[in-house]
């Protein structure tokens, strides 16, 4: 079982994994109302936009701090990082 890190992480940590959860707000409420106004060329360009900012910005997260999502949602790098904490929901 992985145990609480009791060391915080560069500020850097903070500041990305605060982005990510910005954009996946952004990214919720983009996709709550294309639901309901599909044609709206507008709102999706801005969707397909966040969502490419989002997948940059993910990328960079891993590559300086380790994956985010198990089961294949992520690269690991050797040895692999899954057990490394913290987990982005620890913090």
């Amino acid at each position: 079982m992985h145990a609480a890190v009791s060391m915080p992480m560069p500020e850097r940590y903070y500041k990305l994994l605060h982005d990510l959860q910005a954009m996946d707000f952004v990214l919720v409420e983009l996709t709550l109302y294309l639901d309901t106004h599909p044609g709206d060329m507008a709102a999706l360009q801005q969707y397909n936009q966040f969502a490419a900012a989002r997948r940059q910005l993910s990328m960079t997260f891993e590559h300086e701090f380790g994956p985010l999502k198990p089961f294949g949602q992520s690269f690991s790098r050797a040895p692999w990082e899954w057990n490394n904490g913290p987990w982005p929901w620890q913090v």
